[in-house]
């Protein structure tokens, strides 16, 4: 069984949430929550928000008692669309700017999975 949650369209580079993201694979949800709790980085907070949703998913939809006990088999941060923009520079010229989004998928199972290394 599998359990999955998404969030779309978040306001940060997913460069950002990689290395904080493999640090949750392999671990229960519970311990992933745990980790991220104290993690002081912006990631942290959209990673605890994403973790929660897919503990509710897999509580309401596939009737899963004891959601903290299932295993991280997916953490990823991938790149979303980029809102584009432009500075104001010198002499009336402009220099662009791309504004990163981003997007958070976790897939929790039952089964315990091997951390890639």
């Amino acid at each position: 069984m599998e359990v999955t949650a998404i969030t779309r369209n978040t306001r940060m580079s997913a460069f950002k949430g990689r290395p904080l993201a493999r640090a949750c694979r392999g671990l229960t949800a519970a311990k992933a929550l745990e980790l991220v709790e104290f993690s002081p980085r912006k990631a942290a907070a959209i990673l605890k928000k994403t973790i929660k949703s897919a503990m509710a998913n897999a509580s309401h939809n596939n009737n899963v008692q004891t959601p903290g006990e299932l295993f991280v088999k997916l953490c990823v941060f991938d790149e979303g669309a980029r809102m584009r923009r432009y500075w104001p520079t010198a002499r009336g010229s402009a220099h662009p700017v791309a504004r990163r989004l981003c997007h958070c998928k976790v897939v929790l199972t039952d089964e315990q999975v091997k951390e890639a290394k």
